[in-house]
């Protein structure tokens, strides 16, 4: 399995270096759009160098790590992500021709490596950030930011899951799902306990990116937003496991409805 998936990978970015002065000034693009979010956070905290009760520095880890994880889900799951087109497109009936898991096919399908523009910016935010605090880095932490970004990642394909799941049903009025998707990164690239009762529900419970990256990387940072033993906050990024696992099951039962709509 992981051999077809490192194949399609392989083959996508031959494909996409064919056009390497493109790819290049896409790449430079995005990581000029994401500079500028980067930007707008610091003359924000410069403004207010508070907001809540973290500072300027925490809250540009956090910013870092949403940036790098959300990059890394469209750099690999642009096929999850632009579901709708291969749905509008009737190119999802070949995916049902072919004797390999239909979930796996649609991720193996795009690439877009120009996220990478944005990766390097949300690593840069990472790496400012930590410099800043002098966090004293343990493997134990390490460990941790590793397993926050691969489940974050997770959930991520998860909430982009729900979209596609629509499309089976409707290609047309589901742009809503972006409040959880685009939206969820724009808010919650800050820590999610500075906002109302209502949001932190949202994004603790029913998108749990709280349990998955803040609460972890919270207490990486010293100022735990919820008071656990240690290991609990190894245990909390597995929702995004579990949520995706969720995601995908539904997925597939959506699939079992889906007619085609290619012309």
């Amino acid at each position: 399995m992981m051999r077809y998936v490192v194949h399609s990978v392989k083959m996508l970015m031959k494909s996409a270096m064919q056009y390497r002065s493109s790819l290049l000034m896409q790449v430079i693009a995005q990581f000029v759009m994401t500079g500028g979010e980067l930007m707008a956070v610091t003359v924000l905290l410069s403004r207010f160098r508070v907001i809540g009760h973290w500072g300027a520095a925490e809250i540009m880890f956090f910013f870092g790590v949403m940036q790098s994880t959300f990059a890394l889900t469209e750099l690999f799951g642009r096929g999850i992500a632009a579901f709708q087109g291969f749905i509008g497109r009737g190119e999802f009936d070949s995916v049902l021709l072919r004797p390999r898991p239909l979930l796996l096919q649609v991720m193996c399908s795009q690439l877009d490596p120009r996220r990478l523009g944005s990766f390097i910016v949300g690593l840069a935010a990472i790496w400012m950030a930590a410099v800043q605090l002098k966090i004293a880095w343990t493997a134990a932490k390490a460990l941790l930011m590793a397993e926050v970004v691969v489940c974050s990642v997770m959930l991520l394909l998860g909430l982009f899951l729900i979209e596609a799941t629509m499309c089976f049903f409707s290609v047309k009025s589901i742009e809503m799902v972006n409040v959880l998707t685009y939206g969820g990164r724009s808010t919650c690239q800050y820590p999610v306990d500075i906002f109302p009762t209502p949001l932190r529900l949202l994004f603790t419970y029913a998108a749990p990116v709280a349990l998955c990256m803040h609460w972890p990387i919270s207490w990486v940072l010293g100022q735990p937003m919820v008071v656990l033993a240690q290991g609990w906050y190894y245990v909390t990024p597995l929702a995004g496991l579990v949520f995706f696992a969720l995601m995908a099951a539904i997925w597939y039962a959506g699939a079992k409805h889906y007619r085609s709509t290619g012309t």
